[in-house]
């Protein structure tokens, strides 16, 4: 999913992981956003060798992104949170198993799965390896996989780090992901936010250009564009 920004940011050294139980790692262990951090941290003690570091997540990554950050803030600089849910979804949590029995035989119909692929915005090109990858998820990971992501908060070690944040959050995203950008915000008094205009969830994927835009904004320090940002401002919601 990140091919346009490894395209893009060919100047830097890029390191574009599969999760446990996703992808290539589907036999590394089983998921958690924790175990999932202190992986990636484990990888990035090796690689970055006093280099500077710059971790983005999307949504699942998001977290996971948060998650470092609290753990060992020393080893990352910069860090952007695109869309990272951390107030639980309770309710909905009660009735995932029922509703996942329900659908998860759907992922092998291949009209559906392109319906769901149009919603994330995954490129037609892209289409054989998104269905091969979601037809070889196990209902059981995928279980898990979203228990952890409907259940995460924010640590309470998170407010404490000495990093450069950018919280991004979609315009169109549901008023939980907006609520979840300002609680991230209010959590460590060096986030920066802001809320991108027209856009929903996953525009890594659904405006490449733009997303491209706001990372060399933000790591050159530069003023985003009102026409195009609306800024998360210090205010409980």
């Amino acid at each position: 999913m990140w091919k346009n920004q490894i395209n893009d940011f060919q100047h830097f050294h890029c390191l574009v992981p599969d999760l446990p139980e996703q992808g290539g790692s589907r036999e590394c262990g089983l998921f958690s956003i924790n175990g999932s951090a202190h992986l990636l941290l484990e990888t990035l003690e090796k690689k970055a060798k006093g280099k500077k570091v710059i971790l983005i997540g999307f949504s699942l990554g998001a977290q996971i992104v948060v998650q470092m950050i609290s753990m060992k803030p020393e080893l990352i600089d910069y860090a952007m949170i695109n869309s990272a849910l951390v107030r639980p979804i309770l309710f909905s949590k009660m009735y995932l198993k029922f509703f996942l029995n329900l659908s998860y035989p759907l992922i092998k119909n291949k009209t559906f799965s392109s319906i769901q692929a149009k919603t994330l915005f995954i490129h037609h090109d892209d289409f054989p390896n998104y269905y091969k990858e979601s037809c070889e998820m196990k209902k059981e990971s995928l279980m898990r996989i979203l228990k952890e992501n409907m259940s995460y908060t924010i640590p309470n070690q998170f407010q404490y780090a000495n990093v450069n944040i950018l919280v991004t959050v979609g315009e169109k995203e549901n008023s939980i992901m907006k609520k979840s950008a300002y609680d991230l915000v209010l959590a460590n008094q060096l986030c920066q936010g802001i809320v991108i205009k027209n856009v929903g969830h996953g525009i890594s994927l659904a405006n490449p250009t733009l997303f491209r835009e706001i990372i060399e904004n933000w790591l050159g320090e530069t003023e985003f564009s009102s026409h195009f940002f609306k800024k998360i401002e210090r205010k409980i919601v």
